[in-house]
């Protein structure tokens, strides 16, 4: 039997409610029972988009992702989209299908877009996607993405919005994830910025990943443009 047949016939069997032929005084449910239903009342959606004719999450990202770079499309509709797309990717699966959908060339050319708003979702749907992600970090890091964050943070002609969601980029890109850590320490250094800390950063230690974090936050806040 078809996987997606399959999938639906079991949700229908374990979701299904025999019928009594009297619904005036249906009987109470408990807590428990309740609790039961909403796990079994789940299908996943690319099962019911498939069984449907609806389109999938990956044909949503690719979608979104067509408005976004579309350059006839008006901005408002863009950050519509993206907004739309980071929702998307804060699941796991979308976030590593980034990859396989050939989403990440065009996610991080955004970083340099010469629109503010742009620039900022991108982002934010880089942090969104590599955050507690280990395929996704490594992904970000094999497409050269940490060296455009960390350029965007230090920037200071740079708005303060677009700064701050670098930052948090680079917060989720680093954290337990040693390579790209060195190479975030290491366009620090480049470009100049002594953060105290050493030269050795350990990707593992959280006070120290925060307190470099604060550190860039501090240095934005110093030198924001408004």
């Amino acid at each position: 039997m078809d996987k997606n047949l399959n999938n639906l016939l079991k949700w229908s069997i374990e979701n299904s409610v025999p019928s009594t032929g009297d619904n005036s005084n249906p009987p109470p449910q408990s807590n428990e029972g309740v609790e039961a239903g909403a796990r079994t009342s789940t299908l996943d959606r690319d099962v019911l988009a498939a069984l449907l004719g609806g389109p999938s999450d990956a044909e949503l990202m690719k979608a979104a992702m067509e408005v976004i770079t579309d350059p006839s499309v008006e901005l408002d509709q863009k950050l519509i989209a993206f907004d739309n797309f980071e929702q998307l990717i804060e699941s796991l699966d979308n976030a590593n299908n980034l990859e396989n959908l050939s989403l990440w060339t065009p996610l991080l050319s955004l970083l340099a877009h010469e629109e503010r708003e742009l620039r900022l979702m991108a982002a934010w749907c880089v942090g969104t996607a590599v955050q507690n992600n280990v395929r996704s970090q490594e992904r970000l890091l094999a497409m050269g993405g940490i060296p455009p964050l960390v350029g965007l943070a230090l920037r200071d002609d740079e708005h303060e919005s677009v700064r701050k969601k670098a930052i948090y980029a680079l917060s989720s890109a680093v954290r337990n994830y040693q390579p790209a850590m060195d190479v975030a320490a290491q366009e620090l250094r480049k470009n100049g910025q002594d953060h105290g800390k050493g030269d050795k950063l350990d990707a593992s230690d959280m006070d120290l990943v925060d307190e470099i974090m604060g550190w860039l936050k501090q240095r934005v806040a110093e030198t924001a443009k408004a």
